[in-house]
């Protein structure tokens, strides 16, 4: 039996002959001569799905990053330059995960061609020269003739990057090569080399500004700057936050405010849509939005260089209300360097030639520095997010960008800038299309057993062996209800149902050595019930109504846990979930915080949100990072004899009113999912469970029935 080289899931997606697309996850094994996936964790004599014999004719190629059901994928495509049509591709959500799938492949690969040549078999090797990697300029072939090693003993195995770097692109990353660039003629480039000096230290960065070396340059012809700092994470991580135009940008980049993907040109190479966000008199001055071209490419030596040039496109015109301005040269460049104090290191270089526009401002030496320093200082954005963060030093997927090409700007009417809204109302039809797709399988007719192309295929499987081991008490529903109706219809309105354990991330079993997570999967409570309820004053203790699913549940010896999301207004209004469970095993975690007290209950309350259907205005602000209820928002704790309540005052903290006030105004357009947990602090405490989770779907506020509360004080309030 041939020796496991590596194994591990991956991601497969492509496209049907039919013309559906599909992606989903498989597992793969690396062994000496044979790749293979299957369906499943390979147990016993398993026929694999598809085979490929790996010998020294075989190649990897990066197909770079592909765009499938929503999500970004980096490409990997196996094949035998003898039989190029017989081949494999595999995708990782991450690029570290790739990059490790590639090292053992084309490590398999060497080993079987140095076989080869001992054996006197010939085999035809291809190489790769530092010119493919951006490290050089000297011309090459494609593919070598056997021999060339002798000639070229430098070139090691050759490695495809999309189609090369645009003509239009202008890597600054090459500095023998660069200079300053007229605009009125793309193709004049002034042959001499960028001279740079320091013009500010903030923020922790060294900004730097080019010097000017021509007599006379155009009034269009913008200096450029660029900044430096350290950040300390790894490479991979700053180029998946790099990539992201979603939400996680909000996060480190405060120049940003919206960002699509027009056209997907390959693996290396995209047009993007990008709208700035400024602070420079935002009364009088518009705002800017960007077309421009996005090449990537990562280096032999480990780093990632990301360049930026605008252009036009036919899918991407004018936008309403907004001066295209044009950037000339831009982009980052990731560099790794020593670890310190077992911490990894990466220089991040951030460079921006941008010429702003604009009949007025766009000529003030002032804006334009401004908005040059505002974009710069993402790079401080970053070092702060991962020193502050920990969740992310956990690899990020790449995640995908809402397309504009099949998309129309929904706000047509041009505003004068001082009347003009917030431009992020005008995208909500851009983001309406949802973005779940069916995943077909390739190898089968039927659908995949599970669907999981955003969550760790290595905790799917953890999680789903859990499951089908354990087993829940059955609780009779039939005598629970709330004036909010049950409906596992998706198309439902003004109704809930149960959330997916599976939709939610939570703390592994080794969360404390390698941040790793896992899917939720089953819950440890049941919901039974929701309540929409409103009255004239805050309600508190809803608990203590006659004839509500925590009184039916305690009558029948469950034990209740009810969550009251108090909404503050001249009417108040509360969203109340049930959830019961038979009862709480005895030194658990769960019966720890039922029967502790109020500063142990806050520091591990967890709720983790997430708008699936919504506005992308709304779904960037609620976003869905795990939050602890009672470190963000007052909460109030009632012990009763049976269930526990939380009063979670929503209108306790300035920015989840804010948030809340974003919500509330559109909450019949949404669908929202919310999971709740207690969160486990310490190794023993691992892996997370939840207790429970809801979807609430188009909420009507005119559902709402009066609480019928009376003034009684919260006699039962204990900490026990």
């Amino acid at each position: 039996m041939s020796k496991v080289v590596y194994e591990g899931w991956m991601v497969r997606c492509g496209r049907r002959k039919i013309g559906r697309s599909f992606i989903h996850m498989r597992y793969f094994v690396l062994e000496t001569r044979v790749l293979a996936y299957y369906k499943r964790k390979p147990q016993g004599n398993v026929v694999p799905l598809k085979t490929l014999v790996i010998d020294g004719n075989c190649r990897v190629e990066d197909r770079g990053l592909k765009t499938h059901h929503g999500h970004m994928v980096y490409v990997l495509c196996v094949y035998n330059k003898k039989e190029s049509h017989h081949r494999i591709m595999m995708a990782a959500f991450n690029i570290q995960e790739a990059l490790i799938w590639k090292g053992k492949i084309e490590l398999v690969i060497d080993k079987q061609q140095d076989a080869s040549v001992g054996n006197g078999n010939k085999v035809s090797p291809s190489f790769e020269t530092p010119a493919d990697t951006g490290q050089s300029t000297f011309p090459y072939d494609h593919e070598n003739h056997p021999g060339d090693e002798a000639t070229h003993p430098t070139l090691v195995r050759r490695t495809t990057i999309g189609n090369g770097l645009p003509d239009s692109v202008f890597d600054w990353t090459r500095e023998p090569d660069t200079g300053i660039l007229i605009q009125d003629n793309m193709d004049q480039i002034l042959p001499s080399k960028r001279h740079w000096h320091l013009v500010a230290c903030q923020n922790g960065l060294r900004i730097f500004e080019e010097l000017q070396q021509a007599d006379y340059l155009p009034w269009s012809c913008s200096t450029a700057m660029k900044a430096v700092g350290v950040v300390e994470a790894t490479c991979e991580a700053i180029f998946g936050l790099v990539m992201s135009m979603d939400g996680t940008r909000f996060e480190w980049d405060c120049s940003f405010q919206y960002g699509s993907l027009v056209e997907e040109v390959d693996g290396h190479t995209a047009i993007l849509y990008h709208r700035l966000q400024f602070d420079w008199f935002p009364m009088f001055v518009w705002p800017r939005d960007l077309c421009y071209m996005r090449y990537w490419r990562r280096n032999d030596d480990g780093s990632y260089v990301v360049l930026f040039r605008s252009r036009e496109h036919d899918n991407c015109g004018p936008q309403p209300g907004f001066v295209r301005a044009h950037i000339e040269s831009g982009g980052f460049k990731i560099s790794p360097l020593k670890s310190r104090n077992g911490k990894p290191r990466t220089q991040v270089q951030h460079l921006m030639q941008i010429d702003l526009k604009g009949w007025l401002v766009g000529h003030f030496s002032s804006f334009r520095q401004h908005s040059l320093l505002h974009m710069l200082n993402s790079v401080a954005g970053l070092r702060e997010l991962f020193s502050q963060t920990d969740e992310v030093h956990v690899f990020p997927r790449i995640p995908a960008m809402a397309n504009m090409a099949s998309n129309n700007v929904a706000n047509k009417e041009i505003k004068t800038p001082g009347t003009f809204p917030h431009p992020v109302q005008s995208l909500d039809q851009m983001h309406s299309a949802s973005r779940h797709s069916v995943m077909m399988d390739e190898d089968s007719d039927e659908e995949d057993d599970y669907h999981i192309p955003a969550l760790e295929p290595e905790e799917a499987e953890s999680v789903r062996c859990e499951d089908e081991t354990k087993q829940t008490d059955q609780i009779d529903l039939s005598c629970f209800s709330g004036n909010i109706r049950r409906d596992d219809d998706d198309k439902s309105r003004d109704c809930w149902t149960i959330s997916d354990g599976n939709n939610f991330r939570i703390r592994g079993k080794t969360f404390f050595k390698d941040k790793s997570k896992i899917l939720g999967g089953k819950h440890l409570m049941e919901l039974i019930a929701v309540d929409w309820l409103k009255d004239t004053k805050r309600m508190d203790h809803v608990a203590r109504r006659q004839g509500c699913a925590a009184q039916v549940a305690s009558d029948k010896g469950l034990f209740s846990l009810v969550v009251n999301l108090q909404v503050p207004g001249s009417t108040h209004y509360s969203m109340v979930f049930y959830f019961v469970t038979k009862h709480l095993v005895n030194g658990s975690l769960t019966q720890r915080f039922a029967d502790g007290d109020d500063e142990f209950r806050n520091s591990r309350l967890k709720l983790i949100p997430s708008v699936p259907k919504g506005s992308w205005i709304v779904r960037q602000s609620v976003g869905s990072t795990p939050c602890l209820l009672g470190k963000a928002v007052d909460c109030t704790y009632v012990r009763g004899p049976k269930y526990l309540e939380i009063d979670v005052d929503i209108g306790s903290s300035t920015v989840a009113n804010g948030v809340l006030g974003l919500v509330f105004g559109v909450i019949t357009t949404l669908v929202v999912d919310m999971a709740f947990l207690v969160q486990a602090n310490t190794e023993d405490e691992l892996p997370e469970q939840l207790l429970g989770a809801v979807r609430v779907s188009h909420i009507e506020i005119s559902s709402a029935i009066v609480s019928g509360l009376q003034d009684t004080s919260h006699s039962a309030k204990s900490n026990d």
